[in-house]
């Protein structure tokens, strides 16, 4: 299987909903309302994608400043090509295009609370949240 890899700004918000619902983490974010997602893509500073025969099999989207900090607000991948190493890469990239001076930062969903320390990733005890409003 070939894997392409690549910075994709443009991402449409109906792939990037398809791809999250794909693999579970529609259930953690506002699938539907997709004005508000594309309002994420349209602010986000780095997209990067994952592609199987042109077919959308991860994501991965991130603010940052390019100097001290990058925050990985989304990581995805369709749990068909889970455990292929296709999160790591993703990461790998989105720091690269990020800056690899910056502090890699995320919040891991419930299930993959686990798979961050196996990929070199350290815990943080004091993370401090408001959560949304509306």
């Amino acid at each position: 299987m070939s894997i392409e890899y690549q910075l994709e700004p443009e991402l449409s918000a109906t792939e990037f909903i398809s791809i999250l619902q794909r693999s579970t983490l529609a259930a953690r974010r506002p699938v539907d309302h997709i004005d508000r997602i594309a309002s994420m893509l349209r602010h986000a500073d780095v997209i990067v994608t994952a592609r199987s025969e042109d077919r959308l099999i991860g994501v991965s989207r991130a603010i940052t400043d390019f100097s001290f900090c990058t925050f990985l607000s989304d990581i995805a991948v369709d749990v068909e090509f889970q455990k292929l190493g296709i999160g790591r890469e993703l990461i790998s990239r989105t720091h690269a295009a990020a800056g690899l001076a910056t502090r890699l930062v995320l919040l891991a969903a419930p299930k993959a609370r686990t798979y961050y320390p196996r990929i070199g990733m350290l815990p943080h005890d004091s993370c401090w949240m408001l959560e949304p409003l509306e």
